[in-house]
């Protein structure tokens, strides 16, 4: 993203008045990097947790219509996309990332209607883990992986669990864990081809046609409620812009190894927001096996260059 896209469009200079872009600025590089990542996951975790607050007014697939739409109208009007000069390939791998995003959106949301956010969180970052470990091939990284897979049996909804979590909650995250995955690699792919962050909202747009009928289908007349459009827009931002843009201007101060390793910690953020915010108690086993996939997922950080 350009720096006008993330801090506004250059005004005229007046002297004795800072730029609105340059106070941005200053007020980001204020805060160390590992801050804005922090900054970056709870805007993430704490969007979650009021959209799900929602699910007791609108069905999870409602309630993703609702951020896919603002966040596609919100990027639309910052990074507004354009096809001139895109081959077909370009438009296919952008259509393939849109269609995984949303498909990550939905299922991480039926997801999270079903499980604890903690543990949808846990199960989802299954997804970067992998790609971590495909990408670095050490044996070490044996030793992760079946850190993680611990952490999976942890979780699986054994004796007096199974009253909380439910394999169909398992299973919706798992597909949110590949379909997340495949966005890592598309985002990149889709990088290369698209001009600045136009890719990602080309991406969202699909998704957005993606998701529309679904979400329309099942949300109905609920969908045009002030208050729910209101909270709506609050989850898009939380959710999608107000991250990535954060998300950006970390990876430019910091080395892409650390910001991974950072990352990692989304999953105990996700328990504590669940905690704080939704009222979700977990059990000393779900908070071991939510440790498990954090430990696994720095460890694989930190090996690919």
């Amino acid at each position: 993203m350009t720096a006008e896209a993330l801090h506004g469009p250059a005004e005229p200079y007046k002297p004795g008045l800072p730029r609105p872009g340059a106070l941005l600025r200053a007020a980001s590089d204020a805060i160390p990097p590992s801050g804005l990542v922090l900054l970056a996951i709870l805007s993430v975790q704490v969007g979650a947790g009021f959209a799900k607050d929602l699910f007791s007014q609108l069905p999870p697939s409602a309630v993703v219509f609702l951020r896919i739409a603002m966040g596609a109208l919100i990027m639309g009007v910052v990074a507004r996309p354009r096809l001139k000069g895109l081959t077909r390939v370009d438009i296919g791998l952008g259509v393939a990332f849109g269609v995984t995003l949303g498909v990550m959106n939905l299922s991480f949301y039926e997801a999270l209607a079903r499980l604890p956010m903690g543990i949808a969180v846990a199960i989802e970052f299954l997804g970067p883990l992998g790609v971590a470990v495909a990408a670095s091939r050490r044996r070490l990284d044996l030793l992760w992986v079946a850190l993680a897979g611990s952490g999976v049996v942890l979780l699986a909804p054994w004796g007096t669990a199974a009253s909380r979590i439910s394999w169909v909650g398992i299973g919706f995250a798992l597909v949110a864990a590949v379909c997340w995955a495949g966005y890592i690699l598309l985002s990149a792919a889709v990088g290369q081809r698209f001009p600045g962050t136009t890719g990602l909202s080309f991406a969202m747009i699909v998704s957005f046609l993606l998701i529309a009928p679904v979400g329309i289908g099942t949300g109905g007349a609920d969908l045009l409620q002030p208050e729910l459009l209101l909270i709506g827009l609050g989850v898009g931002l939380l959710s999608s812009v107000i991250p990535y843009s954060i998300e950006l201007e970390a990876l430019r101060r910091m080395p892409k190894q650390v910001f991974g390793i950072l990352m990692s910690l989304e999953p105990a953020v996700a328990a504590m927001v669940g905690l704080l915010v939704l009222g979700e108690v977990l059990d000393v086993r779900e908070w071991a096996a939510i440790g498990c996939v954090v430990v696994a997922s720095v460890g694989a950080t930190r090996g690919p260059r």
